[in-house]
């Protein structure tokens, strides 16, 4: 009568060893570790790169527990923070600043447990400790820089087509142009409809003067806002590589803000200067006349001509440049990858502002047959990114960037061209700082109180329910396995919300079992055998376990959907939570209960508590 039937019981079974495989990872602890990541588009966390790390450290002594790679980083596992610190110095000495070495703290599970992607969660911010900002971007500013550009664009285009107006005038986000003739109006408008995409158009006269007001569309207005903020999330991420962390967090938060969390740092001040930092792109002639391979390896050598400077492209090559810069970042409007019209090929599209183009037609106009050289610059080091020789006057303010790169590095270069500086002001708006032994003390006390309410938990079921109770309190520690396994599985960051998310699914998961078990007791009062009580608690409590944690479940995905930050973090936890209970509370209780009485033909009484009383299967 209370049997599974095998495939019910084999999947059960499948089901907790895996979650015992994912849970395993998080009880091992943490050792001291170095991750290596690239630091420049097109340099990859792949064989080549483990092999270098790996003969630094043998040429320096460091013996390592452990050297992996994943899609990101390479990642050393060392035995002591002393050996830690020497091997940091010795890659950062090996690989140079084409890498960042940032030492963090890795899972001291077995290699075997990690080849099945068996992972430990992430601890969050109030766990690890370090430096917490949640910054807002001024979008005003951002819209006002770009109805700024157009207006200068504008002004460029009209005196290229040699279209006579009587002014541009601005208010708020709309530009108004005046002109004396209708003609030159509507040669105006099919500019503006060529070149400048996402402008509404209006007409009007008045005083003898023919107008067209340009603004911004709604669909317009939604791009510059959202690329805004991407262009700072970018610029954010490349700047916090600086600090070394291993696990930085920068991420979206809401339409304008944006929260940057780093694991580990706490020097408040560093972290808002890197923060504040800058980076910028340059347009210099590469030096012709010393450009031969004699003149190059006397400049690598230290002998550098005057007038000229030595700089290294991404993959070494070295470049004399003039030293005078012909043109800066702050005139890119827009840079985004794309395909070379002609070959094919990966390439990076710039859209310069109207001094950009007309320094750039200038340039182009004088240096035919000439290279360029194109160089992003940041925290003081300059790189060419590409090396291209003027064919011909480039006008118009479209530049394209191509070479030796592929799709991802072309989207790599434009997102770095973009980033060389804020696109809109940022205020921080909330400042945290978590010492690190602040963050122990929090995984101690969030441990021991889920560990204590588990165990009250248990008493009180044993005592209540007996043999019943014993049964569900195997089941909420499944339950428990479950969710960690599937928070690990999921690589979720675990948050002191988190922790009280787990601890408030314990109490939850056991109300199942409460209600199976009351059910089962109430059968027995009416009389029914103890067989037939098992099978009709179990079945009549499951609408009512589904229907509370159905509600339990909408408000969670409520707070998923409209909260932020630790809440959702609570969230996330809440509903995983209540998916694993309902697991564990009806079919991991059930094959406990199946195993212990589900063989017996005739069971003459249940250790359920003080009803545990009842007929006997023949007397039924």
């Amino acid at each position: 009568m209370n049997r599974f039937p095998l495939w019910k019981n084999a999947l059960i079974a499948i089901v907790m060893a895996l979650g015992v495989v994912y849970t395993v990872p998080n009880l091992f602890g943490e050792v001291p570790a170095v991750q290596v990541l690239p630091n420049r588009p097109g340099l990859k966390a792949d064989t080549a790169l483990m092999g270098k790390v790996e003969e630094a450290l043998k040429a320096g002594s460091v013996r390592p527990n452990a050297v992996a790679s994943d899609e990101r980083s390479v990642r050393v596992r060392l035995s002591s923070t002393d050996e830690q610190l020497k091997a940091r110095d010795l890659l950062q000495q090996a690989l140079g600043s084409n890498y960042i070495v940032a030492l963090s703290l890795q899972s001291a599970s077995p290699e075997w447990l990690t080849s099945l992607h068996a992972l430990p969660m992430y601890l969050g911010l109030d766990l690890r400790g370090g430096v917490h900002f949640l910054l807002e971007v001024d979008m005003k500013t951002a819209i006002a820089k770009a109805v700024e550009r157009t207006q200068n664009e504008l002004r460029g285009s009209l005196r290229e087509a040699r279209i006579a107006y009587g002014g541009i005038t601005r208010q708020g986000n709309d530009l108004t142009l005046r002109f004396k003739d209708d003609d030159a109006r509507k040669k105006t408008r099919a500019i503006v409809e060529k070149e400048f995409r996402g402008l509404a158009m209006r007409d009007d006269e008045a005083g003898g003067e023919f107008r067209l007001t340009l603004s911004l569309t709604p669909a317009e207005l939604k791009r510059i806002e959202e690329q805004s903020l991407q262009q700072n999330i970018t610029t954010l991420r490349n700047r916090v590589n600086e600090l070394g962390v291993a696990e930085p967090i920068v991420a979206q938060q809401g339409p304008s803000r944006v929260v940057v969390q780093l694991p580990g740092v706490q020097d408040t001040a560093k972290a808002k200067d890197i923060l504040g930092r800058t980076a910028s792109l340059e347009v210099r002639m590469v030096d012709e006349e010393h450009s031969d391979p004699t003149s190059l390896a006397q400049a690598m050598a230290g002998q550098v001509p005057f007038g000229a400077d030595l700089v290294l492209e991404r993959g070494g090559r070295p470049y004399l440049l003039k030293k005078p810069v012909l043109l800066t970042g702050e005139n890119i409007a827009d840079a985004q990858p794309g395909f070379d019209s002609q070959s094919g090929q990966p390439a990076v599209h710039i859209n310069l502002d109207g001094k950009g183009a007309r320094i750039f037609k200038q340039i182009t106009r004088e240096n035919v047959g000439k290279r360029m050289a194109i160089l992003l610059v940041e925290k003081g080091q300059s790189e060419v990114v590409t090396a291209p020789v003027i064919r011909t006057e480039i006008a118009g303010g479209r530049v394209q960037i191509s070479g030796a790169m592929n799709t991802e590095e072309a989207r790599d270069i434009s997102l770095l061209l973009r980033a060389g500086s804020l696109a809109a002001p940022m205020e921080i708006v909330e400042e945290r700082t978590v010492g690190p032994s602040l963050g122990a003390d929090n995984i101690s006390r969030g441990i021991n109180s889920t560990l204590y309410g588990f165990a009250a938990i248990v008493v009180f079921m044993v005592i209540y329910y007996m043999a019943f109770g014993a049964i569900s309190s195997i089941a909420l520690a499944s339950n428990l396995f479950l969710l960690i396994a599937l928070l690990s599985l999921l690589q979720a960051t675990l948050t002191l919300p988190g922790i009280a998310a787990i601890a408030l699914t314990l109490g939850m998961a056991i109300d199942a079992n409460v209600l199976i078990n009351e059910r089962i007791r109430e059968e027995l009062r009416n009389g029914n055998s103890p067989q037939a009580s098992i099978t009709a608690g179990y079945e009549r409590a499951f609408d009512t376990i589904l229907d509370s944690n159905i509600t339990s479940l909408i408000a969670g995905l409520a707070l998923l959907a409209f909260g932020s930050g630790p809440v959702r973090g609570f969230a996330v936890v809440h509903c995983l939570g209540i998916l694993t209970s309902m697991f564990s509370a009806v079919l991991v209780s059930r094959a406990l209960v199946n195993l212990v009485y589900g063989r017996q033909k005739r069971v003459a009484k249940l250790s359920i508590g003080d009803t545990g009383w009842s007929k006997s299967d023949a007397a039924a």
